[in-house]
Protein backbone atom coordinates (compact mmCIF):
# COMPACT_ATOMS: atom_id res chain seq x y z
CA UNK A 1 0.00 0.00 0.00
CA UNK A 2 0.84 3.36 -1.07
CA UNK A 3 1.52 6.10 1.81
CA UNK A 4 -0.07 9.00 -0.03
CA UNK A 5 0.71 11.49 2.40
CA UNK A 6 4.59 11.82 0.73
CA UNK A 7 3.54 12.35 -2.79
CA UNK A 8 4.94 15.56 -3.84
CA UNK A 9 2.66 18.24 -4.88
CA UNK A 10 5.29 18.96 -7.61
CA UNK A 11 4.63 15.39 -8.69
CA UNK A 12 0.94 15.56 -9.14
CA UNK A 13 1.13 18.76 -11.18
CA UNK A 14 3.47 17.31 -13.49
CA UNK A 15 1.62 14.16 -14.11
CA UNK A 16 -2.03 16.15 -14.51
CA UNK A 17 -1.21 17.59 -18.12
CA UNK A 18 0.12 13.92 -18.67
CA UNK A 19 -2.85 12.18 -17.99
CA UNK A 20 -5.05 15.34 -19.09
CA UNK A 21 -3.37 14.58 -22.48
CA UNK A 22 -4.18 10.90 -22.11
CA UNK A 23 -8.12 11.37 -21.80
CA UNK A 24 -7.87 13.25 -24.64
CA UNK A 25 -6.11 11.08 -26.84
CA UNK A 26 -8.98 8.12 -25.57
CA UNK A 27 -11.24 10.34 -26.43
CA UNK A 28 -10.42 10.01 -30.09
CA UNK A 29 -10.33 6.38 -30.05
CA UNK A 30 -13.32 5.28 -31.60
CA UNK A 31 -13.39 7.65 -34.31
CA UNK A 32 -9.30 6.38 -35.09
CA UNK A 33 -10.21 2.73 -34.15
CA UNK A 34 -12.93 2.14 -37.15
CA UNK A 35 -10.18 3.95 -39.58
CA UNK A 36 -7.49 2.02 -38.53
CA UNK A 37 -9.26 -1.30 -38.80
CA UNK A 38 -10.72 -1.03 -42.66
CA UNK A 39 -7.93 1.29 -44.14
CA UNK A 40 -5.57 -1.06 -43.21
CA UNK A 41 -7.35 -3.68 -44.87
CA UNK A 42 -8.00 -1.94 -47.50
CA UNK A 43 -4.42 -0.60 -48.64
CA UNK A 44 -2.70 -4.06 -47.86
CA UNK A 45 -5.24 -5.71 -50.40
CA UNK A 46 -5.64 -3.71 -53.06
CA UNK A 47 -2.88 -1.39 -52.91
CA UNK A 48 0.72 -2.78 -52.20
CA UNK A 49 1.55 -3.61 -55.94
CA UNK A 50 -1.51 -5.77 -57.00
CA UNK A 51 -2.28 -3.36 -60.26
CA UNK A 52 -5.98 -5.07 -59.61
CA UNK A 53 -8.04 -4.10 -63.00
CA UNK A 54 -9.97 -0.75 -62.58
CA UNK A 55 -13.23 -2.89 -61.41
CA UNK A 56 -11.64 -4.84 -59.13
CA UNK A 57 -10.45 -2.05 -57.64
CA UNK A 58 -13.83 0.14 -57.42
CA UNK A 59 -15.73 -2.83 -56.27
CA UNK A 60 -12.81 -3.19 -53.17
CA UNK A 61 -12.99 1.01 -52.68
CA UNK A 62 -16.91 0.36 -52.02
CA UNK A 63 -16.73 -2.15 -50.06
CA UNK A 64 -14.40 -0.96 -47.67
CA UNK A 65 -16.07 2.45 -47.60
CA UNK A 66 -19.24 0.66 -46.95
CA UNK A 67 -18.00 -1.01 -44.36
CA UNK A 68 -16.36 1.90 -42.84
CA UNK A 69 -19.76 3.58 -42.92
CA UNK A 70 -22.04 1.17 -41.91
CA UNK A 71 -19.87 -0.11 -38.79
CA UNK A 72 -20.27 2.98 -36.64
CA UNK A 73 -23.69 3.86 -37.91
CA UNK A 74 -24.93 0.63 -36.89
CA UNK A 75 -23.00 -0.15 -33.93
CA UNK A 76 -24.35 3.51 -32.82
CA UNK A 77 -28.03 2.87 -34.08
CA UNK A 78 -27.85 -1.11 -32.02
CA UNK A 79 -25.78 0.33 -29.00
CA UNK A 80 -27.35 3.75 -28.58
CA UNK A 81 -30.78 5.14 -27.53
CA UNK A 82 -32.57 2.91 -30.25
CA UNK A 83 -31.28 -0.38 -28.97
CA UNK A 84 -32.20 -1.40 -32.70
CA UNK A 85 -31.39 -5.14 -32.60
CA UNK A 86 -30.94 -5.72 -36.55
CA UNK A 87 -28.86 -2.81 -36.37
CA UNK A 88 -26.60 -4.27 -33.50
CA UNK A 89 -25.96 -8.07 -35.52
CA UNK A 90 -25.02 -5.93 -38.28
CA UNK A 91 -22.44 -3.48 -36.51
CA UNK A 92 -21.26 -6.06 -34.38
CA UNK A 93 -20.47 -8.69 -36.93
CA UNK A 94 -18.44 -5.71 -39.77
CA UNK A 95 -16.47 -5.04 -36.18
CA UNK A 96 -15.57 -9.35 -35.83
CA UNK A 97 -14.99 -8.66 -39.66
CA UNK A 98 -12.85 -6.16 -39.51
CA UNK A 99 -10.72 -7.12 -36.61
CA UNK A 100 -10.03 -10.72 -38.35
CA UNK A 101 -8.88 -8.56 -41.61
CA UNK A 102 -6.51 -6.02 -39.78
CA UNK A 103 -5.55 -8.63 -38.14
CA UNK A 104 -4.50 -10.70 -40.35
CA UNK A 105 -3.50 -8.09 -42.83
CA UNK A 106 -0.82 -6.86 -40.50
CA UNK A 107 0.54 -10.49 -40.28
CA UNK A 108 0.48 -11.65 -44.23
CA UNK A 109 1.04 -8.38 -45.55
CA UNK A 110 4.15 -8.33 -43.57
CA UNK A 111 5.42 -11.91 -43.17
CA UNK A 112 4.59 -13.81 -45.71
CA UNK A 113 5.51 -11.17 -47.87
CA UNK A 114 8.84 -11.24 -46.66
CA UNK A 115 9.25 -15.32 -47.17
CA UNK A 116 7.83 -15.17 -50.87
CA UNK A 117 10.54 -12.37 -51.39
CA UNK A 118 13.40 -14.84 -49.37
CA UNK A 119 12.32 -17.77 -51.59
CA UNK A 120 12.02 -16.04 -54.90
CA UNK A 121 8.77 -16.81 -55.47
CA UNK A 122 7.01 -14.69 -58.46
CA UNK A 123 7.91 -11.30 -59.08
CA UNK A 124 6.23 -8.35 -56.94
CA UNK A 125 2.29 -8.18 -58.14
CA UNK A 126 2.18 -12.10 -58.00
CA UNK A 127 3.51 -11.57 -54.46
CA UNK A 128 1.49 -9.16 -53.83
CA UNK A 129 -1.89 -11.28 -55.25
CA UNK A 130 -0.74 -14.15 -53.19
CA UNK A 131 -0.32 -11.98 -49.73
CA UNK A 132 -4.08 -11.04 -50.71
CA UNK A 133 -5.77 -13.81 -51.67
CA UNK A 134 -4.11 -15.44 -48.62
CA UNK A 135 -5.70 -12.80 -46.32
CA UNK A 136 -9.33 -13.35 -47.64
CA UNK A 137 -8.98 -17.50 -47.16
CA UNK A 138 -7.39 -17.33 -44.39
CA UNK A 139 -9.67 -14.35 -42.94
CA UNK A 140 -12.97 -16.25 -44.52
CA UNK A 141 -11.88 -19.66 -43.13
CA UNK A 142 -11.38 -18.14 -39.26
CA UNK A 143 -14.48 -16.35 -39.76
CA UNK A 144 -16.63 -18.85 -40.34
CA UNK A 145 -14.86 -21.72 -37.62
CA UNK A 146 -15.13 -18.66 -35.33
CA UNK A 147 -18.63 -18.34 -35.61
CA UNK A 148 -19.60 -22.05 -35.36
CA UNK A 149 -17.34 -21.40 -32.13
CA UNK A 150 -19.54 -18.40 -30.99
CA UNK A 151 -22.90 -20.43 -31.14
CA UNK A 152 -22.21 -23.97 -30.21
CA UNK A 153 -22.65 -25.07 -26.47
CA UNK A 154 -19.12 -24.93 -24.90
CA UNK A 155 -17.68 -27.96 -24.16
CA UNK A 156 -17.21 -29.04 -20.24
CA UNK A 157 -13.78 -28.15 -18.89
CA UNK A 158 -13.43 -30.13 -15.49
CA UNK A 159 -10.91 -29.89 -13.39
CA UNK A 160 -9.79 -30.44 -9.75
CA UNK A 161 -8.55 -27.47 -7.54
CA UNK A 162 -7.17 -28.76 -3.70
CA UNK A 163 -7.92 -26.13 -0.98
CA UNK A 164 -5.23 -26.47 1.62
CA UNK A 165 -8.66 -25.17 4.27
CA UNK A 166 -11.47 -27.36 2.69
CA UNK A 167 -13.23 -29.52 5.50
CA UNK A 168 -12.82 -33.55 4.69
CA UNK A 169 -16.62 -33.74 4.44
CA UNK A 170 -16.33 -31.11 1.92
CA UNK A 171 -13.80 -32.86 -0.22
CA UNK A 172 -15.75 -33.77 -3.46
CA UNK A 173 -17.80 -30.73 -3.56
CA UNK A 174 -18.64 -30.09 -7.64
CA UNK A 175 -19.14 -26.54 -8.62
CA UNK A 176 -20.40 -25.73 -12.11
CA UNK A 177 -19.68 -22.19 -13.23
CA UNK A 178 -21.10 -19.98 -16.23
CA UNK A 179 -20.54 -16.21 -16.60
CA UNK A 180 -20.86 -14.10 -19.59
CA UNK A 181 -23.88 -15.49 -20.74
CA UNK A 182 -24.70 -12.11 -22.85
CA UNK A 183 -28.17 -12.88 -23.87
CA UNK A 184 -28.56 -10.50 -26.67
CA UNK A 185 -29.59 -9.25 -30.61
CA UNK A 186 -28.77 -12.44 -31.24
CA UNK A 187 -31.90 -14.19 -30.28
CA UNK A 188 -30.12 -17.84 -28.46
CA UNK A 189 -33.07 -19.07 -26.33
CA UNK A 190 -32.82 -22.59 -27.71
CA UNK A 191 -28.73 -22.28 -27.10
CA UNK A 192 -29.73 -21.45 -23.41
CA UNK A 193 -32.03 -23.85 -22.81
CA UNK A 194 -28.97 -26.29 -23.98
CA UNK A 195 -26.85 -24.86 -21.84
CA UNK A 196 -28.89 -25.39 -18.85
CA UNK A 197 -29.54 -28.98 -19.64
CA UNK A 198 -25.20 -29.61 -19.91
CA UNK A 199 -24.91 -27.92 -17.00
CA UNK A 200 -27.45 -30.78 -15.15
CA UNK A 201 -25.76 -33.07 -16.55
CA UNK A 202 -22.87 -32.40 -14.20
CA UNK A 203 -24.99 -32.78 -11.23
CA UNK A 204 -23.48 -29.94 -9.19
CA UNK A 205 -23.60 -29.15 -5.74
CA UNK A 206 -23.28 -25.54 -6.36
CA UNK A 207 -24.27 -23.72 -9.67
CA UNK A 208 -22.58 -20.20 -9.99
CA UNK A 209 -22.81 -17.43 -12.87
CA UNK A 210 -20.42 -15.12 -12.25
CA UNK A 211 -22.56 -12.08 -13.97
CA UNK A 212 -22.78 -10.47 -17.32
CA UNK A 213 -25.89 -12.38 -18.08
CA UNK A 214 -27.17 -10.22 -20.84
CA UNK A 215 -26.89 -7.24 -23.24
CA UNK A 216 -29.87 -5.49 -22.57
CA UNK A 217 -32.66 -5.07 -19.97
CA UNK A 218 -34.10 -8.20 -18.10
CA UNK A 219 -37.68 -7.07 -20.05
CA UNK A 220 -35.82 -7.39 -23.30
CA UNK A 221 -33.62 -10.45 -22.93
CA UNK A 222 -36.40 -12.37 -20.68
CA UNK A 223 -37.04 -15.14 -23.17
CA UNK A 224 -32.91 -16.04 -23.42
CA UNK A 225 -32.86 -15.47 -19.59
CA UNK A 226 -35.77 -17.78 -18.80
CA UNK A 227 -34.10 -21.54 -18.73
CA UNK A 228 -31.91 -20.52 -16.10
CA UNK A 229 -34.88 -21.75 -14.03
CA UNK A 230 -34.61 -24.59 -15.13
CA UNK A 231 -30.58 -25.18 -13.83
CA UNK A 232 -30.45 -27.96 -11.03
CA UNK A 233 -28.18 -27.84 -8.02
CA UNK A 234 -27.70 -30.11 -4.88
CA UNK A 235 -27.39 -26.87 -2.62
CA UNK A 236 -27.66 -23.53 -4.31
CA UNK A 237 -27.42 -21.73 -7.65
CA UNK A 238 -25.74 -18.25 -7.17
CA UNK A 239 -25.03 -14.92 -8.76
CA UNK A 240 -23.33 -11.81 -8.92
CA UNK A 241 -23.32 -8.64 -11.16
CA UNK A 242 -21.17 -8.21 -14.25
CA UNK A 243 -20.23 -5.26 -15.44
CA UNK A 244 -22.43 -5.83 -18.56
CA UNK A 245 -25.90 -5.38 -16.09
CA UNK A 246 -25.15 -1.74 -15.33
CA UNK A 247 -25.51 -1.14 -18.78
CA UNK A 248 -28.86 -2.55 -18.73
CA UNK A 249 -30.74 -1.73 -15.57
CA UNK A 250 -29.04 -3.57 -13.04
CA UNK A 251 -31.40 -3.87 -10.76
CA UNK A 252 -34.17 -5.36 -12.79
CA UNK A 253 -31.74 -8.33 -13.65
CA UNK A 254 -30.90 -8.90 -9.81
CA UNK A 255 -34.97 -9.26 -9.43
CA UNK A 256 -34.83 -11.21 -12.32
CA UNK A 257 -32.86 -13.98 -11.19
CA UNK A 258 -34.14 -13.97 -7.61
CA UNK A 259 -37.33 -14.97 -9.41
CA UNK A 260 -35.54 -17.89 -11.62
CA UNK A 261 -34.43 -19.61 -7.83
CA UNK A 262 -30.92 -18.23 -8.32
CA UNK A 263 -29.47 -16.72 -4.87
CA UNK A 264 -27.97 -13.24 -6.08
CA UNK A 265 -24.77 -12.94 -3.96
CA UNK A 266 -25.02 -9.18 -3.33
CA UNK A 267 -22.16 -8.64 -0.93
CA UNK A 268 -23.35 -11.50 1.08
CA UNK A 269 -22.18 -14.87 1.87
CA UNK A 270 -24.45 -18.31 2.80
CA UNK A 271 -22.89 -21.46 3.78
CA UNK A 272 -22.06 -24.82 2.39
CA UNK A 273 -22.41 -27.34 5.24
CA UNK A 274 -21.62 -31.07 4.73
CA UNK A 275 -19.94 -33.53 7.03
CA UNK A 276 -19.18 -31.51 10.17
CA UNK A 277 -16.96 -29.09 8.11
CA UNK A 278 -17.95 -25.63 6.52
CA UNK A 279 -17.47 -23.63 3.23
CA UNK A 280 -18.37 -19.80 3.02
CA UNK A 281 -19.30 -18.89 -0.47
CA UNK A 282 -19.63 -15.39 -0.74
CA UNK A 283 -20.27 -13.18 -3.90
CA UNK A 284 -19.77 -9.25 -4.30
CA UNK A 285 -21.14 -6.83 -7.13
CA UNK A 286 -19.02 -6.11 -10.21
CA UNK A 287 -16.26 -3.54 -9.55
CA UNK A 288 -18.20 -0.64 -11.79
CA UNK A 289 -20.88 -1.29 -9.68
CA UNK A 290 -20.22 2.14 -7.66
CA UNK A 291 -20.13 4.47 -10.51
CA UNK A 292 -23.64 3.19 -12.08
CA UNK A 293 -24.95 6.02 -9.39
CA UNK A 294 -27.38 2.57 -8.37
CA UNK A 295 -28.41 2.81 -4.36
CA UNK A 296 -26.43 -0.13 -2.18
CA UNK A 297 -24.70 -1.45 -5.14
CA UNK A 298 -20.72 -1.39 -4.83
CA UNK A 299 -18.10 -4.65 -4.36
CA UNK A 300 -18.13 -4.90 -1.05
CA UNK A 301 -15.63 -7.40 0.91
CA UNK A 302 -15.52 -6.95 4.26
CA UNK A 303 -19.82 -7.07 4.06
CA UNK A 304 -19.89 -9.89 1.82
CA UNK A 305 -17.74 -11.94 4.69
CA UNK A 306 -19.43 -10.36 7.72
CA UNK A 307 -20.21 -12.63 10.47
CA UNK A 308 -17.87 -15.62 8.60
CA UNK A 309 -15.65 -17.32 10.68
CA UNK A 310 -12.79 -16.32 9.80
CA UNK A 311 -11.27 -19.94 9.97
CA UNK A 312 -13.56 -21.31 7.41
CA UNK A 313 -12.47 -21.74 3.28
CA UNK A 314 -13.89 -18.99 1.13
CA UNK A 315 -15.04 -19.56 -2.25
CA UNK A 316 -15.62 -16.00 -3.37
CA UNK A 317 -17.64 -14.98 -6.87
CA UNK A 318 -16.31 -11.56 -8.56
CA UNK A 319 -16.98 -10.81 -11.70
CA UNK A 320 -13.87 -8.97 -12.86
CA UNK A 321 -10.29 -11.15 -12.23
CA UNK A 322 -8.62 -8.29 -11.15
CA UNK A 323 -10.52 -8.19 -7.99
CA UNK A 324 -8.30 -10.82 -6.93
CA UNK A 325 -6.11 -8.27 -5.39
CA UNK A 326 -8.52 -7.59 -2.73
CA UNK A 327 -9.47 -11.11 -2.41
CA UNK A 328 -5.93 -12.08 -1.36
CA UNK A 329 -5.19 -9.29 0.65
CA UNK A 330 -8.65 -10.73 3.05
CA UNK A 331 -7.18 -14.30 2.52
CA UNK A 332 -10.25 -15.55 0.27
CA UNK A 333 -9.37 -19.39 -1.33
CA UNK A 334 -10.87 -19.20 -4.14
CA UNK A 335 -11.92 -16.54 -6.67
CA UNK A 336 -14.20 -17.58 -9.61
CA UNK A 337 -14.59 -14.77 -12.02
CA UNK A 338 -15.74 -14.53 -16.20
CA UNK A 339 -15.38 -11.25 -17.81
CA UNK A 340 -12.30 -11.84 -20.10
CA UNK A 341 -13.55 -14.46 -22.69
CA UNK A 342 -10.31 -15.65 -23.38
CA UNK A 343 -9.71 -12.52 -25.44
CA UNK A 344 -12.59 -13.66 -27.48
CA UNK A 345 -11.20 -13.05 -30.94
CA UNK A 346 -6.89 -13.60 -31.30
CA UNK A 347 -5.13 -11.43 -30.88
CA UNK A 348 -7.31 -9.33 -28.43
CA UNK A 349 -6.25 -11.03 -25.59
CA UNK A 350 -3.17 -8.72 -25.56
CA UNK A 351 -4.96 -6.17 -24.86
CA UNK A 352 -7.25 -7.97 -21.82
CA UNK A 353 -4.16 -8.51 -20.03
CA UNK A 354 -3.34 -4.74 -20.56
CA UNK A 355 -6.15 -4.62 -17.69
CA UNK A 356 -6.39 -7.89 -16.22
CA UNK A 357 -4.06 -10.20 -14.11
CA UNK A 358 -5.10 -13.33 -15.41
CA UNK A 359 -6.64 -14.08 -18.62
CA UNK A 360 -7.99 -17.61 -17.90
CA UNK A 361 -7.95 -21.08 -16.35
CA UNK A 362 -6.61 -21.35 -12.59
CA UNK A 363 -3.49 -18.76 -11.07
CA UNK A 364 -2.48 -18.56 -7.78
CA UNK A 365 -2.09 -15.20 -5.90
CA UNK A 366 -0.32 -14.17 -2.73
CA UNK A 367 0.07 -16.89 -0.23
CA UNK A 368 -3.51 -18.51 -0.28
CA UNK A 369 -5.50 -17.35 -3.00
CA UNK A 370 -6.36 -19.35 -6.20
CA UNK A 371 -8.29 -17.91 -9.10
CA UNK A 372 -10.15 -19.63 -11.52
CA UNK A 373 -10.80 -17.34 -14.91
CA UNK A 374 -13.24 -18.78 -17.19
CA UNK A 375 -13.03 -17.60 -21.11
CA UNK A 376 -17.07 -17.66 -21.03
CA UNK A 377 -19.91 -19.44 -22.16
CA UNK A 378 -21.51 -17.07 -24.46
CA UNK A 379 -19.93 -14.16 -26.64
CA UNK A 380 -20.10 -10.39 -26.58
CA UNK A 381 -20.84 -8.45 -29.47
CA UNK A 382 -19.09 -9.88 -32.69
CA UNK A 383 -20.45 -13.63 -32.76
CA UNK A 384 -16.98 -15.19 -33.38
CA UNK A 385 -14.76 -16.76 -31.21
CA UNK A 386 -11.27 -17.82 -32.94
CA UNK A 387 -9.01 -19.33 -30.60
CA UNK A 388 -10.72 -18.48 -27.21
CA UNK A 389 -13.13 -21.39 -27.04
CA UNK A 390 -16.09 -21.17 -24.54
CA UNK A 391 -16.59 -22.95 -21.98
CA UNK A 392 -18.70 -25.02 -18.66
CA UNK A 393 -16.66 -25.34 -15.86
CA UNK A 394 -16.44 -28.28 -13.62
CA UNK A 395 -14.76 -27.34 -10.14
CA UNK A 396 -14.26 -30.48 -7.98
CA UNK A 397 -12.93 -29.08 -4.70
CA UNK A 398 -10.28 -30.95 -3.10
CA UNK A 399 -9.04 -31.37 0.43
CA UNK A 400 -5.72 -32.11 1.84
CA UNK A 401 -7.16 -34.69 4.08
CA UNK A 402 -8.51 -36.84 1.29
CA UNK A 403 -6.30 -39.80 0.73
CA UNK A 404 -4.63 -39.66 -2.69
CA UNK A 405 -5.73 -43.30 -2.84
CA UNK A 406 -9.37 -42.60 -2.17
Amino acid sequence: MTDTSDTRPADSEARAPRQSRLHRLMRFIPLIAPVLLWAVPYWVLLHTGQHWPLPVTLAGTALFALGLVGMPLAMTRGHGRRQQDRAAIVGDTLLGTSWVLFTWSVLLGVLLRLILTVAGVGEGQDRARIVTWAVLGVSAALLAWGYAEARRVPRVRRLDVRLPRLGAGLDGTRVALITDTHYGPLDRARWSARVCETVNTLEADLVCHTGDIADGTAERRHAQAAPLATVRATRARVYVTGNHEYYSEAQGWVDLMGELGWEPLRNRHLLLERGGDTLVVAGVDDVTAESSGLTGHRAHLAAALDGADPDWPVLLLAHQPKFVDRAAAAGIDLQLSGHTHGGQIWPFHHLVRVDQPALAGLSRHGARTLLYTSRGTGFWGPPFRVFAPSEITLLVLRSPDRPDSV
